[in-house]
């Protein structure tokens, strides 16, 4: 089998995992932990959403996390910003790339952003006219790739039809979303697959949940198929309000282990990621979900 010689990691975990945090989590925190990852060596650190405040409150401090950061050359900080509010406070905090996120299944698309996944479509469609103009790269997330909370089963076609969308509309790499995590790798790999046929592998990015602990399974099933950029989150950060049991990304520290022990470059550090794990798992009083921080600080204990 082959797979990628190196793999890009893009670490969601300062948005996507910090966003349904029950507890407020402190910009003095969010900032820190932006600031671990970016000297872990990640190429790119999704570092918040500018959202209505109303349904994500954990994201209401985007702008002051964005100017408080320190940005290292040669790392992206995407944010999300799913519509033009949303895009002109990214561009006025000086953010270089930003994020739409739409939807395979209809129902999912409904119960999270309160539209259908055409309508959707044409929402964002605005944002990547105008980023374009503005030299802001965009990526598209599809949610529900794998499977819907509200419908089961999703078409690798419903999936490929979105995608395919995403990237003619002007999206330089769409992110395919296990969002509750139910995915095998067989159904992975059959996914990719037809995506494919609308947009370059090369173009795409795995963002898996690892809810019935498939997600590296599920991962190496993608890699098999070429896809060489995966979504992580810091200690397995995560869930999702709208996909009530499902757990976090797949966790970062997870990840690079297997990678390393594949010989496959990432560039990131592992002592220096599970750093940053062990910070914002004290911070917000929750044990990571990473199997290998666990096994780390047991093998520190013990020692």
């Amino acid at each position: 089998m082959t797979y990628p010689s190196f793999v890009k990691l893009v670490d969601v975990g300062p948005r996507d995992g910090l966003q349904n945090q029950p507890e407020k989590v402190s910009l003095e925190t969010k900032v820190q932990l932006i600031d671990m990852l970016s000297d872990t060596g990640l190429q790119a650190i999704e570092a918040g959403a500018f959202v209505s405040p109303k349904w994500v409150p954990q994201m209401a401090d985007s702008t002051q996390v964005m100017a408080q950061i320190k940005r290292r050359h040669g790392v992206s900080y995407p944010v999300l910003a799913p519509n033009m509010k949303g895009y002109e406070a990214a561009l006025a905090a000086n953010c270089d790339e930003v994020a739409i996120f739409g939807a395979a299944s209809e129902s999912f698309s409904q119960k999270n952003i309160n539209c259908s996944i055409a309508e959707s479509l044409e929402r964002f469609r605005p944002v990547v006219e105008q980023a374009a103009n503005d030299g802001v790269k965009v990526r598209g997330y599809i949610s529900c790739v794998l499977g819907c909370p509200y419908e089961g089963a999703v078409a690798p076609g419903a999936v490929a039809g979105v995608a395919k969308m995403l990237f003619e509309m002007g999206c330089y790499e769409i992110s395919l979303g296990d969002t509750i995590g139910i995915g095998t790798p067989t159904k992975a790999g059959d996914m990719i697959d037809a995506v494919a046929e609308n947009v370059p592998v090369e173009k795409l990015a795995a963002h898996f949940h690892d809810t019935y602990g498939q997600a590296l399974a599920n991962l190496l099933a993608v890699m098999e198929k070429g896809v060489a950029v995966i979504d992580t989150a810091i200690a397995g950060l995560g869930g999702c309000p709208y996909a009530k049991g499902a757990s976090g990304n797949v966790a970062t520290e997870d990840v690079l282990y297997m990678l390393n022990g594949m010989g496959i470059e990432t560039g990131v550090d592992l002592d220096k990621v599970l750093s940053a794990s062990a910070f914002i798992s004290d911070a917000i009083s929750k044990p990571p979900a990473s199997k290998v921080a666990h096994a780390m600080m047991g093998r520190a204990a013990a020692e």
